[in-house]
């Protein structure tokens, strides 16, 4: 068995290495829309930061006894919760927060759907593996998968042993560059493995990167809001802007809320897929290594 992990050297061809550069390349461009993201969440802290230490500097400026009076009313009429933030929230604002707890709750069910995948095949391959190296017949072996839905290990084995069936139909054996087509399928069964493993983690680098600054375009039109229901009421009383300013910040807190989460999935489930992908261009290196050695026996 070690005998054909050390002849199986030569890879396996350059669509697999083409999977495995683009996984890197997204992990990679994921990580620098990530950066950019933490730049945005600090920046919304910082403006909300200032906006409140603005209101209270004008309240103490200036603010009558009448306005105290109704900044005291308003406070009694906010609702603080979140239902209330959102509920009295600019309608802008609204569909913001929506469409991140929408991007959220997706995220979450493409990372639970991943974990169960990638669970499923991390066994699959476990069984596959004690039956291949039991000792059983390959075409044994071929018989009892062919005839049902097969994925990453399982798959790669018919596919070779399809590719090497069809060149010896008829009674006559077409092993004339065999090798080479025998690669080419282990290649590109790869490649369409590597590609279910990997569909949907691109939806997890977008939330992660763009999911702050959606939540800070939220931010920024709450407080646009905000302020110009203080300029139409001409009271600057803390108690006043407040309110507005915290609705506001609810949409930053929605976006790190959905952004967090899937930044976290994205890196270990790509991680996990360039494990599996890994272990099968070393399963079919070795696989190719044995038939080309049958080859070479039978000629």
């Amino acid at each position: 068995m070690q005998g054909f992990a050390s002849t199986s050297a030569t890879a396996t061809g350059s669509p697999a290495a083409q999977a495995t550069q683009s996984a890197a390349g997204l992990s990679e461009a994921g990580g620098r829309l990530r950066g950019l993201a933490g730049g945005a969440a600090a920046l919304t802290l910082a403006l909300g930061v200032q906006l409140v230490l603005l209101g209270s500097a004008l309240a103490q400026d200036a603010a009558p006894l009448g306005d105290v009076e109704r900044g005291v009313a308003d406070t009694q009429v906010h609702d603080l919760s979140m239902i209330g933030m959102f509920m009295q929230a600019h309608i802008i604002v609204k569909l913001v927060m929506v469409g991140l707890l929408l991007a959220s709750v997706w995220s979450w069910a493409i990372i639970i759907d991943k974990q169960i995948l990638y669970a499923r095949t991390r066994r699959s391959m476990d069984r596959f593996e004690k039956v291949f190296w039991s000792g059983q017949s390959l075409e044994e072996l071929y018989r009892s998968l062919v005839s049902r839905p097969n994925h990453a290990l399982g798959a790669l084995f018919v596919a070779a042993m399809r590719e090497w069936k069809r060149s010896h139909e008829g009674g006559r054996a077409a092993v004339g560059g065999l090798t080479q087509r025998i690669e080419k399928v282990l290649d590109v069964t790869i490649v369409r493995e590597s590609e279910r493993l990997e569909s949907r983690l691109l939806f997890l680098a977008t939330v992660g990167s763009a999911a702050p600054f959606v939540g800070l375009f939220g931010t920024v039109w709450g407080i646009m809001s905000s302020f110009q229901a203080i300029a139409a009421s001409k009271n600057t009383n803390l108690a006043v802007v407040a309110p507005g300013i915290a609705e506001a910040l609810f949409a930053t807190a929605l976006g790190l809320l959905a952004a967090i989460p899937a930044v976290i999935a994205y890196n270990k489930l790509s991680a996990d897929a360039g494990k599996l992908s890994s272990r099968m261009e070393g399963f079919a290196d070795e696989f190719s290594a044995i038939l080309s050695r049958q080859i070479d026996e039978r000629s």
